[in-house]
């Protein structure tokens, strides 16, 4: 029932409350979020990967290609992974023959980045590419870490061509009591544990108090439909603990 960490990508994203001087007390004022959070994924970047292999149990790897696959796009397409951290997703979009590039804020992701896909710094609310220049997009566990979500969407819109796809991994929640308690104590209690083994305690508490920013699903369906994607649907996985949305670019 474990979720993900996921690098954030966009200058603006949600800060952590991991950040020196508050590791222990509430998230930062919006003002400090940018700043917080690329220095946190600058900091886990060398044992990322690891740590998420072992706090979802391998499922992450699923995930993605589930989402890739969920894409329904034509061999040799090309997608923009939007938070690509080291580059899991693009190796899943390069395995499934697809053309991807990578979008991330944080140098040190980019930095431990293991996939040949291109790579670019930049921001997800001001991305730096041409308008419809991709035919799809994918996202994994960032949404959380995006503090304008309304613009971010837009920019997806404005860079994925007419018919063009989106697949967007996050995390959720169980809809059984039991398994939410469940889920909420891992979250709480275990994974800061593993984060501390293997990579940096304070930022793996950052994990559960990110998804206080993050919109109930059905508000994340209509900001996607405001966005100008249409034909949105959700997909529960891990019994709950994450999600997949996919959608398709409106033609206006």
């Amino acid at each position: 029932m474990a979720s993900m960490i996921r690098s954030g990508c966009g200058g603006r994203l949600a800060s952590a409350a991991m950040d020196h001087g508050a590791r222990s007390g509430p998230l930062p004022e919006p003002a400090r979020k940018a700043e917080a959070v690329r220095r946190m994924f600058d900091r886990i970047a060398p044992r990322y990967d690891l740590v998420n292999r072992v706090m979802t149990f391998g499922l992450d790897v699923g995930w993605r290609r589930r989402a890739v696959a969920q894409l329904d796009l034509a061999p040799g397409s090309v997608v923009l992974d939007v938070a690509c951290g080291t580059g899991d997703l693009c190796e899943a979009l390069r395995a499934a023959g697809l053309r991807a590039v990578g979008l991330d804020y944080s140098e040190g992701m980019l930095a431990a980045a293991h996939t040949s896909a291109p790579l670019v710094r930049g921001d997800a609310l001001a991305m730096p590419f041409r308008a419809a220049v991709f035919d799809g997009a994918v996202s994994g566990f960032a949404l959380r870490n995006v503090t304008d979500l309304a613009r971010a969407f837009a920019e997806m819109a404005r860079v994925v061509r007419p018919r063009g796809r989106l697949a967007l991994l996050e995390v959720g929640a169980p809809r059984s009591t039991l398994l939410r308690s469940g889920h909420d104590l891992y979250m709480r209690r275990v994974v800061p544990l593993i984060g501390g083994l293997l990579s940096d305690a304070g930022a793996y508490r950052y994990l559960p108090a990110s998804v206080a920013y993050l919109p109930p699903t059905s508000r994340l369906v209509d900001m996607l439909g405001d966005a100008g994607f249409e034909d949105v649907r959700v997909q529960t996985l891990a019994l709950g603990a994450a999600q997949l949305m996919t959608a398709t670019r409106r033609t206006d």
